[in-house]
């Protein structure tokens, strides 16, 4: 059965990547639906089905098919579109390695990449039993928290060889002060407004929105303390959920898809790019789209997650699928290590990942790839102990921890980027 769109030639991405927001859009719609009609789903067990599951899978059967044409027009066949269709429930417990539905979900691909999972919750929103059932769970739960001093340090990295290119390029950007947020995603779906259906925090571009193109991002001003660094770098914000009400509680992305609580703005950001621990690292291209992690990896299962949460003092104990408590004193920390190798040709993939990929256990990148600079974020929170949180998500993800992703258009001038590459490869520390 497919699971994915290998090809989107680009005569196609556009209309194709209308379709996919078209399919992300209903899924939120279908679970709020379900919400708001809790009881109807607990006195009758066939609301469920017949209200929300059926109708979800003939919009998607219809956008389904809008793609197949798309791609048709193109020269492209893409057999077992429809299967994409089928929807489903899904436990909002505790993620599993490889907990996908493949009778709906999408393997492998960043927010969208040809068809999402159908909004699968199980479970307390199933529709039995006499009485009105709990509310559906919106995430997160408390389970997905773990005590950081109850995490064992997990932290390993690969030795440098004698030919390591072990400098470090810095780009200061800010912490979004200015307060730069929407809901879109340029890479994954340009042109589509709320692609996302979440708040993204941006530090450097701040020409960033559905309808940026490369020139626009030329020329946008950036937060970049060096300012030949235009590059747009954004992740999902993490909210209060007992702080009260932030001013998107009903505007898509936010409340309207299920986000809600004030924005928490980032303590410190800092953007590292580093070397490579079997040899040197050659310049990226501009304008390179590298999307890490994966904003369905609680219905996908966990092939592309990509996540990492800790606290500061603990940092040697990384966690996939937890938020972390830290004691007093300690700040709540996300990292996002990005892919290091390229293929030395594209800027991007249909799917948005074929053309990057992550340096083996050792270091050294797969045949057909070179090392790039590889771009580590940091991103440290004041969460007070005791504060309930969670990123931003698609409706359907629960706002679990294992969503967690960044995003990343390198637009850094050509004379900026070989600087860095130069800094890095002679084991120097710059900015």
């Amino acid at each position: 059965m497919v699971d994915r769109l290998e090809k989107v030639p680009r005569q196609s991405r556009k209309e194709v990547s209308r379709e996919l927001g078209r399919l992300d859009a209903q899924i939120g719609a279908a679970y709020k639906r379900l919400v708001e009609n809790r009881r109807a789903a607990a006195l009758d067990a066939s609301w469920t089905k017949n209200s929300v599951l059926d109708p979800l899978a003939s919009k998607r059967r219809a956008s389904l098919d809008r793609i197949r044409i798309a791609l048709e027009r193109a020269g492209v066949t893409q057999a077992g579109l429809e299967k994409l269709a089928r929807c489903g429930m899904k436990d909002g417990g505790t993620v599993r390695p490889g907990d996908g539905q493949q009778d709906g979900g999408q393997q492998g691909g960043g927010e969208q990449d040809g068809g999402q999972d159908g909004g699968q919750q199980d479970g307390q929103n199933g529709g039995q039993g006499d009485g009105e059932a709990p509310p559906p769970q919106v995430g997160p739960s408390p389970e997905d928290f773990v005590d950081i001093n109850d995490v064992q340090p997990n932290v390993q990295e690969p030795e440098a060889q004698e030919n390591a290119s072990t400098g470090v390029f810095k780009s200061d950007c800010g912490v979004n002060e200015n307060g730069k947020f929407n809901s879109d995603n340029i890479i994954v779906a340009p042109g589509v407004v709320n692609a996302a259906h979440h708040m993204h925090d941006y530090v450097g571009n701040q020409a960033n929105d559905a309808f940026a193109v490369d020139e626009d991002l030329a020329q946008g001003e950036t937060t970049c303390a060096n300012q030949e660094d235009q590059s747009t770098y954004y992740w999902p914000v993490l909210r209060d959920l007992t702080g009260g009400d932030e001013a998107d509680v009903n505007t898509p992305g936010g409340g309207l898809d299920g986000n809600v609580g004030k924005i928490i703005t980032p303590a410190e950001v800092t953007m590292e790019f580093q070397g490579s621990p079997v040899g040197e690292v050659v310049e990226m291209p501009r304008f390179l789209r590298i999307i890490t992690g994966d904003a369905k990896a609680f219905t996908n299962g966990t092939d592309n997650a990509n996540s990492s949460w800790s606290c500061t003092g603990f940092e040697d104990r990384q966690i996939a699928d937890k938020y972390p408590l830290c004691p007093e004193g300690s700040q709540v920390v996300r990292k996002f290590e990005f892919q290091s190798c390229w293929d030395g040709q594209n800027a991007d993939s249909a799917n948005h990942r074929t053309h990057v990929d992550f340096a083996n256990e050792d270091g050294s990148c797969d045949e057909g790839f070179v090392a790039i600079p590889k771009l580590v974020q940091r991103i440290v929170y004041d969460v007070p102990e005791g504060t309930n949180f969670a990123v931003d998500s698609f409706p359907e993800q629960l706002h679990k921890p294992i969503t967690d992703h960044g995003d990343f258009i390198n637009v850094f001038s050509e004379n900026l980027m070989a600087e860095a590459v130069e800094c890095i490869n002679s084991g120097q520390e710059c900015t």
